[in-house]
């Protein structure tokens, strides 16, 4: 049986996870931990086969008051936890990362290609305290540490918060669409949490660009 702690207990994608593993209650033990506060830092990660990250602020501001926060949970909290995981002996951190590392999206129109090549370019301060964890959070890697990071699109599914719902109503109760080629990949959370299930079983470290097969578009 593996031994899983979840980080920001009551997130979208923590829950969801939590839920998708509850499909094998004889091959994993699921803890979730609120990093709300402080306390957090006195619960020990020794035992845990993999901490899965995923507390933190998930949606863009443009609100510049919000900056330091930002850096203080996307990249602070983010690089400690995971610095606790390592140094308590945990086996395998899952970092969630984001796509939005990438930048914006390019002209309606344009196809923008992301591939393990492509440079990260962070388009406001929520992608970059996002790159700045991903990046810190790597170096972590070692013979006895491994870093699993997670790039993923725009996630959606039930319950989803963000702009997806908001992009389903206006499908809906628009008269008119826009008919152009702006294809944008996405994940279904399910999907996402059986890519992220798979990697802690086989303890695979490395970057990770988990995407649905098919493409969205409003054509």
């Amino acid at each position: 049986m593996k031994n899983i702690l979840i980080t920001g207990a009551g997130s979208y994608v923590g829950t969801s996870f939590e839920k998708w593993l509850s499909q094998w209650p004889d091959k994993y033990h699921v803890d979730t931990i609120d990093m709300i506060d402080g306390t957090w830092r006195e619960k020990s990660f020794k035992g845990y086969d993999a901490v899965f990250h995923v507390a933190g602020i998930a949606h863009v501001s443009a609100d510049p008051s919000k900056k330091d926060l930002y850096y203080r949970i996307n990249r602070d909290l983010a690089i400690e936890t995971a610095q606790k995981a390592k140094a308590d002996g945990a086996r395998q951190f899952v970092f969630m990362s984001s796509m939005i590392i990438y930048g914006a999206d390019d002209p309606v129109g344009k196809e923008k290609i992301i591939t393990k090549d492509t440079k990260p370019a962070p388009a406001d301060f929520y992608g970059d305290s996002k790159l700045h964890a991903d990046l810190a959070i790597q170096k972590l890697a070692d013979d006895n540490f491994i870093v699993s990071i997670m790039r993923p699109p725009v996630i959606y599914g039930p319950g989803c918060k963000g702009n997806f719902p908001k992009l389903l109503k206006l499908a809906k109760y628009a008269f008119i669409f826009p008919a152009i080629d702006n294809r944008r990949s996405m994940i279904y959370i399910d999907n996402f949490c059986e890519c992220v299930r798979q990697i802690i079983d086989a303890a695979r470290g490395g970057i990770f660009f988990p995407q649905n097969e098919e493409y969205v578009s409003t054509k």
